[in-house]
């Protein structure tokens, strides 16, 4: 695990690990978003698994998911393994996207329609979708609410990429908007942020399931490598 560093109080320690969900099913290659219906490949299922196990001798007081099947289904083992009930916050929902049933492409897909082109005109909120600022403080207080679940202990939140790398570059005090091939949050990778009692005290990174992940996703991860960006920085 690759991870920061800052000093904090004298109280307890706890662990919230930030789970980004494995494979899903999309012969299609829609961008899904938030619409129901998607659920892990066979894949997927394997990634999860493979978290579950990684996870197994971690003190895991607290497993909760994003609504959406994928997370849910990412989830289950890793609560199981733990004999643990899977509680669901909303706030750990995929962003919103204007986009979302679309395939995305300047050529073959959704682009191509001067009619979307409004929707692309602020890339820094971004104006195609739920504000960078909305997401972190849906994120944040998700993950609080985690965090006080397992105090002293660790909690897995199950969400999605684009949630997760925001609060993780909001607790790492660096710019919202980026390039997207660049985020460092591959298929059911675990962002793991270390609370002395109320206070972020390091992010960490790692991918328990990396070998599964199917060489083209591994961009992002690869661009990043090197671990978080020292706080303050």
């Amino acid at each position: 695990m690759t991870g920061t560093t800052q000093g904090g109080g004298g109280d307890e320690l706890t662990v919230v690990h930030l789970m980004r969900h494995g494979e899903v099913h999309n012969p299609g290659g829609v961008l899904y978003g938030r619409a129901p219906g998607f659920h892990l490949s066979e894949l997927g299922r394997e990634m999860a698994d493979r978290v579950a196990a990684h996870l197994a001798d971690r003190d895991i007081r607290y497993v909760v998911a994003s609504p959406l099947e994928r997370a849910q289904e990412t989830a289950t083992p890793i609560a199981a393994s733990h004999g643990l009930e899977l509680a669901t916050d909303p706030r750990l929902i995929e962003a919103l996207n204007r986009f979302e049933g679309k395939t995305f492409g300047v050529g073959d897909g959704a682009l191509r329609k001067p009619a979307n082109w409004k929707y692309l005109t602020n890339p820094f909120k971004p104006s195609w979708g739920e504000p960078y600022v909305e997401q972190v403080v849906r994120m944040t207080a998700a993950l609080g609410a985690a965090r006080d679940a397992a105090r002293g202990h660790e909690a897995v939140c199950v969400s999605h990429q684009l949630p997760i790398w925001v609060v993780r570059s909001f607790a790492e005090r660096r710019r919202l908007w980026h390039d997207p091939r660049k985020r460092q949050c591959t298929l059911a990778s675990l962002t793991s942020f270390t609370y002395r009692g109320d206070e972020i005290v390091s992010v960490g990174y790692s991918e328990p399931a990396l070998d599964l992940v199917p060489a083209h996703l591994r961009a992002g991860a690869k661009a990043q490598k090197g671990g978080a960006k020292a706080f303050g920085a």
